[in-house]
């Protein structure tokens, strides 16, 4: 009985709403409403200020949630100490990451990882939307680019290489860029941003360019690119097979920033467990 009620406290407490508290739990509203309830009749004290638009705790229910906490670290703790003694990773890993990044490089390297590790369960959410991973529930994410501060653990997996590319048919129309000023005289084609990144003289410079085509689609601007339309650029793993075969070829490789930054990012109390040390150390290993 003493336990009853704790594990949806705390996360209505954390989440300061019902709803995401019974998604995080995969339970449903009505159970998360009927467990805490029946806690503080149990307990004879109020923990929640309820609203139409938030939940909050009562004073009594801070202390209480500290508390709480406090315990449910240490059955994590526990948790991991035990699966620390098994020679076998076993459990579930949520993870999330970008879309196209994810499809190209990440996705495969889970797939070898499940077949070495048949006790782990990987639950995969690709999007490009920066999820709130305590909040959603996730072990892992995977991030591109500069970090926003947080109170979030990262590990560095990887760097990532924006290329300035063309088709030789575009090239042999239009000439190569050798200088950033250059490229007002040439087609490019653009995505989200209408500017481009480089590395000039040692500083990052945002450099605004134009063309005739815009496509939020990293695909689209691949095909017009082969297509011989303009030149665009791209992170490495869009363009690397395809300078590989010479359907296309790169401009301005000096002016190229030195790569940014590819990252895991966890919560802090997931840095422990020894699935996700695991996943981690295979991810750094096979995408270097």
């Amino acid at each position: 009985m003493q336990w009853e009620g704790i594990s949806e406290f705390v996360h209505v407490a954390e989440t300061e709403s019902f709803t995401r508290a019974a998604k995080r739990l995969s339970i449903s509203i009505p159970q998360v409403s009927r467990q805490i309830s029946a806690l503080e009749k149990r307990l004879n004290i109020k923990l929640f200020y309820r609203t139409t638009r938030r939940v909050s705790l009562t004073q009594e229910g801070d202390i209480f949630y500290q508390h709480c906490r406090s315990v449910l670290d240490g059955l994590d703790a526990a948790e991991r100490a035990v699966t620390n003694l098994q020679s076998r990773p076993q459990g579930k890993i949520k993870l999330t990451a970008p879309v196209t990044y994810a499809e190209r490089k990440i996705l495969p390297l889970l797939n070898n990882f499940l077949q070495q590790h048949a006790d782990v369960q990987i639950h995969a959410n690709l999007t490009n939307q920066q999820l709130d991973l305590v909040e959603e529930g996730y072990d892992i994410a995977i991030r591109l680019g500069k970090l926003a501060d947080s109170t979030l653990m990262a590990k560095k997996l990887s760097n990532r290489r924006n290329y300035v590319c063309a088709s030789p048919a575009y090239v042999k129309r239009n000439g190569t860029p050798h200088s950033l000023s250059e490229l007002a005289s040439h087609n490019c084609l653009l995505g989200t941003l209408d500017h481009w990144r480089f590395k000039e003289d040692g500083r990052q410079k945002l450099l605004r360019v134009s063309g005739n085509l815009t496509c939020n689609s990293g695909s689209g601007l691949i095909d017009a690119a082969l297509k011989g339309l303009g030149l665009v650029q791209l992170p490495d793993y869009y363009v690397e097979s395809h300078i590989e075969d010479g359907s296309l070829v790169t401009a301005l490789d000096k002016y190229a920033e030195t790569g940014e930054g590819v990252w895991a990012v966890y919560p802090q109390n997931r840095h422990l467990s020894p699935r996700i040390r695991l996943l981690v150390d295979y991810l750094v290993e096979n995408l270097e």
